[in-house]
Parts: structure tokens; sequence; C-alpha cells
């Protein structure tokens, strides 16, 4: 269902990875991939956000620095992926998601939902942005959660995730209350099927949620 486009991104263009629906769009979503790139999976997230009636576009971020990074989930890729985002930095990957969502607000109002680093991505977009945004395990979130949000926010955790700890959940709670919040039984990357910690129910479960939020937040 979906192909390679070019985004004519601020800091210089990069590809990102399409997909249209069958049906008149619902709207728009930016979809914020892993440490591990634009890969298979995060595709696939695309092509099953358009398949339930949204435009769909993940930006590839790493072209900044080398086109066409796909990690696996391996210690290795992990190591990597986590140099990459050190690199690149979130104020080059906000701009990059503005300018994805600038090219395709003729066809709806956009929303953005991200996994694990793209989680943090996603709050950031919403506070600093004012896009109505999914998180999935956030990992780098705590930080910033003294910022405002500017739109309706839903997170996800898994609360068997040795990242990020309950502790850090309840900081959520109290820092951001007007989120919607929900945990899984589940450890991270739970939505992830090349990840061990791939939870098919809470997968499901999340993305009846995610796509309630945005029915809800995208109307026209």
């Amino acid at each position: 269902m979906g192909h390679w486009i070019s985004l004519d991104a601020p800091a210089g263009g990069i590809r990102a990875w399409r997909a249209d629906p069958p049906i008149p769009p619902k709207g728009v979503l930016v979809v914020v991939q892993e440490i591990f790139g634009v890969n298979r999976h995060i595709r696939g997230v695309v092509d099953r956000f358009a398949a339930h009636g949204y435009v769909a576009v993940a930006p590839a971020f790493f072209d900044h620095i080398e086109i066409g990074v796909e990690l696996d989930y391996t210690p290795e890729g992990v190591e990597r992926g986590r140099e990459l985002v050190a690199q690149i930095g979130f104020e080059r990957v906000l701009e990059d998601v503005v300018e994805a969502a600038r090219e395709l607000q003729h066809l709806g109002k956009v929303g953005v939902v991200g996994y694990c680093w793209g989680g943090t991505v996603a709050f950031l977009a919403n506070t600093r942005h004012g896009f109505p945004a999914v998180s999935y395990y956030g990992g780098r979130t705590v930080p910033f959660l003294h910022e405002q949000l500017d739109a309706p926010m839903l997170f996800h955790f898994g609360e068997r995730d040795p990242i990020i700890p309950p502790e850090h959940v309840q900081l959520h709670r109290e820092l951001q209350p007007q989120a919607e919040i929900h945990v899984y039984p589940a450890g991270h990357g739970f939505n992830c099927e090349a990840r061990e910690d791939y939870d098919e129910p809470s997968a499901r479960l999340a993305l009846e949620r995610t796509l309630a939020f945005f029915e809800r937040t995208l109307k026209p």
C-alpha cells in the first residue's frame, strides 16, 4: 500500500514512507519512528493506519545523516540507533514533522503518533506545535513533562517496561493530568511484532484506543 516520497524538509530533503487510504481520508497522521529507522515495522504501521482511513506518512529522519538506515532489534541496532538520535536531536526532527504536516494538511487535520523515541517526539509535537498526539512508550519524555499540552494527548505504557518504571508513569499522571493514559500488561515495545516484548492483545487494544482518539480529535 505504501511508497517512498520526497519530503522538502528545512534542513534538507529526506524520504518519507506514505500510504493513502482506500476511502476519503479521515485525516493525516505523521508517524514517528523508533530509534531503528523507517524499517519494515514502521512501514507496516503506516500502512495499517492507511487501511483505517488515514493518510499516513513516516519521515525518514536519519536520511539527514545517512540514507536508508534500517536497524534490527539487536544490541548493535540499539547502539547505532542511539548514536543517530543523539546526532540528529529533537529540534531538527520536529521541523520535519511540521513540514510533513504542512505538505499534507490540505487532506485533513493532522495528528502525530510516535513509538519509543518517537513517542517523546510526538509529545513535543503537541506541546510545541499544537498537534493532537499519541505516544507509545516514550522513554525520553520525563525531562520535558513541565511543558504544557497544547492539544489532546494520549499515552500508552507497558507495566513491565524496564525503560519506563512505574514512578515515571506516575509522573506523567501528576504533571499531565489532562492527558489520557493507559497501561498494559506488557513490556517495552509491545506494539512491535519484531520485538520479543510484542504483545498482540495489548497492541490491538492500544490501536483501538488510538483510532478512537484520532476519530475524536481530527474531526473536520
